[in-house]
This record gives structure tokens, C-alpha cells and sequence, in this order.
């Protein structure tokens, strides 16, 4: 299979990368880059081991044929028959509790996405926008607290979603001591990377919008721009910031802004 046909056959299956890496032998790393893009000439020993783990879960997967007719000879038209694959049972917090605590993952409407080490660049760029976050709060809104990944939060208060944003903002009562946050924080911070673009642009800003998050900033390493969701305001348009720029924290209601120079200036 070329590495398209893999990632095709990836998503059909419902497989996540570490369902993959632990079939495979494959380290997790090396198959979420492979699948990020972020590996341009992968090995051709890596390629064919997950090709047979994907392969070998297809032969698993039973199929039936709907809506065939059957010809003069009584023979089944090859070109009416639809796959079949039995419903994939949906995953819930107990499953996600029970992970590996080496294997840290997200729980979003009962599918597990894996989550990978972050960067180096990552880390620095959360690292920096916790202390100006901090900042803000310190000066004009003492009763926020601002948090770190990981951080798990009951996004849904149901049991089938958990997230763990890589900075959020409370400004609410909250149970200081509970293992998490239940309910939807009033501003989180998603910092892309190659294998988690799609899911934090498309899957979270609609998990977050129709949970009550107030505004959501997407950072991008790549294209070096920061897009700010008001997700609360009726007929938004988002806002999209170079690193440069001076963001405002629209919680806030004008009292204070992110300096994201600053941040540029260390990378």
C-alpha cells in the first residue's frame, strides 16, 4: 500500500496511532509522524509492518452483502455488495481511566485520540503564554485561575468526552481539589501540531463552541499565527493574529492583551 492507501485504510478501520504502534511493534512516535506527514521518506520495513496490522484487521472484520440480485446463473453481481462492519462500541471515561499512564490520550465522543509528546517549540510557546496569561489574572482577574496540560476536563459532564486543553482559563467557582474540571472552561488554548491539526481547528472548535467555551485561541507553530474564536458571539468572525501582535483577551472586556511578541522574541 502507498502511505495514502495506509492512512485510508487507517481511518476505515477506526484504528488510533497507538492501536497501531502496539500491533506493529512500531514506536508511537515514529507512526504519528508517519501519519502527521511529518516523516517525508518513511522506511520501507515501517510501511510494511503497519500495512500487515491494518491487513490483518480487515480479515478480521466480518461483511455481508445488501441489496445484491442475483443474475441468470444465480451468481451475486460483484458490484452490488456493500461492506458491512459491525458498529465499534463506543469508548468511555472508564476505558480512558484505565489507560496506561505512560500513554496519554483524548477521550471525544467515545473515540480515543492519541496524543503524542509535544515538542520542544510547543512547550516553550505554552510555557511562555501560562506566565503572560498569569499576568493578566494576577492584575485584573484574580478569581481566574489559569491551568496547564494535563489537565483533564469533563467537557460534556457525560461519559463519553475528555479533554485536556493545553491551557485554560476558569473564572468561575470550581472544586479546587476534585481530579477535574467539569463543564466547559471559559477560555482554552489549542497549540497545533502536524498530527493534531485537524482534530483542534474542526473537532475541538465544535466540541467547544457547543459546550459554552467562551473564546478558544488556536497557536500555530507553523504558519506562525494565533486565530481567536469569541464563541459566544452571535455571527462571529474569527480573528487572525501574527506572532508579533498584541491579542486581546476578549474575557476580559478590553482590560488586558497578550503580548505575543514576547513569546516570538525566545523562538
Amino acid at each position: 500500500m502507498t502511505l495514502k492507501e495506509l492512512k485510508a485504510k487507517k481511518i476505515e478501520l477506526g484504528l488510533t496511532n497507538s492501536m497501531i504502534s502496539k500491533a506493529s511493534g512500531v514506536p508511537v512516535s515514529t507512526v504519528e509522524k508517519l501519519f502527521g506527514g511529518t516523516t517525508k521518506a518513511p522506511r520501507k520495513a515501517t510501511l510494511e509492518a503497519i500495512e500487515r496490522v491494518l491487513l490483518a484487521e480487515a480479515a478480521k472484520r466480518p461483511f455481508s452483502y445488501a441489496g445484491s440480485s442475483a443474475g441468470s446463473t444465480g451468481m451475486i453481481r460483484e458490484e452490488t455488495a456493500v461492506y458491512s462492519a459491525p458498529p465499534h462500541r463506543k469508548y468511555t471515561i472508564d476505558d480512558y481511566y484505565a489507560l496506561p499512564e505512560d500513554q496519554r490520550m483524548e477521550l471525544i465522543d467515545g473515540e480515543l485520540y492519541d496524543m503524542g509528546a509535544p515538542s520542544m517549540i510547543h512547550q516553550k510557546i505554552l510555557g511562555e503564554l501560562h506566565i503572560l496569561f498569569r499576568e493578566c489574572t494576577d492584575r485584573h482577574a484574580p478569581h481566574c485561575d489559569v491551568y496547564l496540560s494535563p489537565c483533564d476536563v469533563r467537557l460534556d459532564r457525560d461519559n463519553y468526552t475528555m479533554v485536556q486543553p493545553d491551557l485554560l482559563v476558569i473564572c468561575r467557582e470550581y472544586d479546587q481539589n476534585a481530579i477535574r474540571y467539569e463543564g466547559a472552561p471559559d477560555l482554552t488554548v489549542e497549540i497545533l501540531s502536524p498530527s493534531s491539526r485537524h482534530k483542534d481547528m474542526i473537532l475541538k472548535l465544535y466540541k467547544y463552541k457547543n459546550a459554552g467555551v467562551r473564546e478558544y485561541w488556536v497557536v500555530d507553530p507553523q504558519k506562525r499565527n494565533v486565530i481567536v474564536h469569541m464563541l459566544q458571539d452571535e455571527d462571529y468572525t474569527p480573528r487572525i493574529y501574527e506572532f508579533d501582535a498584541e491579542i486581546p483577551i476578549g474575557i476580559s472586556d478590553g482590560k488586558c492583551s497578550i503580548d505575543f511578541s514576547r513569546i516570538s522574541k525566545r523562538l
